[in-house]
């Protein structure tokens, strides 16, 4: 089994409030992350972490048939919600992990992403322009190292020992998170722009 885990824990003290709920382009942050990774065949479980805010994002947000997990200690930072994410799937073969503030990700990244699974190496990355980003895959094997992690880092050093796969998206999409408002609607006007080239 292939799970994916969307990370959504985070306070958005620079956002000023719950970012998991902003709105863009029609649909809060955490549904653009829920659709893409749900418009991927191979994933057969999707698990959405929350922490800061759960509540709210449970009643304003549509999770559609994911799983919620919600990480107590999501104040540590990433690690918490890492570790709740991988304790939630220790029976897959491997995760695919992506954030929910990062809504130009695209099924295509992570399906990419995804193909990493055929390499020996244990994990594998998103780069864009060569520079590491998500989604990232964790093969099983790493699972327990990733229980190991604290604090606000993430799993950067882990995938750096353990040898992990690049894989360039930077054609396939844009990694801009979301941090503050004026990012939201900075990437508001690159949907947009996009949307008048296709039309």
């Amino acid at each position: 089994m292939i799970a994916g885990i969307i990370l959504a824990g985070g306070a958005g003290s620079r956002f000023g409030g719950p970012k998991q709920i902003a709105e863009l382009g029609g649909r809060s942050l955490i549904e653009h992350a829920v659709a893409a990774m749900s418009a991927v065949p191979a994933i057969e479980r999707i698990v959405v972490v929350l922490g800061a805010h759960a509540d709210i994002v449970r009643r304003r947000a549509d999770l559609g048939g994911t799983e919620i997990v919600v990480a107590r200690d999501w104040r540590e930072g990433i690690a918490a919600s890492l570790r709740a994410g991988i304790g939630a799937v220790t029976g897959a073969e491997a995760v695919v992990i992506a954030l929910a503030d990062q809504p130009l990700i695209t099924p295509q990244v992570i399906a990419a992403v995804l193909d990493g699974i055929d390499s020996t190496r244990p994990a594998a990355r998103a780069t864009y322009d060569g520079e590491p980003g998500h989604p990232v895959l964790i093969k099983r094997e790493l699972f327990g190292e990733v229980a190991t992690l604290r604090g606000d880092a993430g799993a950067r050093d882990l995938l750096d020992r353990a040898g992990v796969a690049t894989v360039e998206c930077g054609h396939l999409a844009s990694p801009h998170d979301v941090d503050t408002r004026d990012d939201l609607a900075a990437i508001g006007g690159q949907m947009k722009d996009s949307a008048q080239v296709r039309g």
